[in-house]
């Protein structure tokens, strides 16, 4: 079965771009453009998820911490991706398990799905 990443990103050309570049890798990759789905997310759960800070009617950091604190949700990890000049520091407080700063090099990302989704 194919791992499952759900991909919160509000900008259009990133998400398509992520998707492309993640299911041509065998991936099954979902799209939501902004973070009001999170905290109504259901079983079956992504097993990974990249959630950017700055989503349309919401923040990432708040939906990650809600995550998080969540003893269904704890469990996936929770990539933070932003321009922000403290995005280390806001995904060290938001409980994220790791983040990545944008613009970022594809083979990090890869490399950052690789190690979280136990694919080398």
């Amino acid at each position: 079965m194919r791992k499952k990443i759900l991909l919160a990103e509000d900008d259009p050309d990133i998400g398509d771009m992520l998707q492309l570049m993640l299911e041509e890798r065998g991936y099954a990759v979902e799209i939501q453009m902004d973070g009001h789905f999170v905290p109504e997310m259901k079983e079956p759960f992504p097993d990974l998820l990249f959630l950017d800070i700055r989503l349309s009617g919401t923040d990432g950091q708040i939906l990650c911490q809600q995550l998080k604190g969540n003893p269904a949700t704890h469990h996936i990890p929770i990539i933070l991706l932003s321009a922000h000049k403290e995005i280390q520091e806001i995904a060290r407080d938001a409980g994220a398990d790791t983040f990545l700063a944008k613009p970022f090099e594809m083979e990090e990302l890869l490399a950052l799905v690789a190690h979280y989704l136990g694919n080398k």
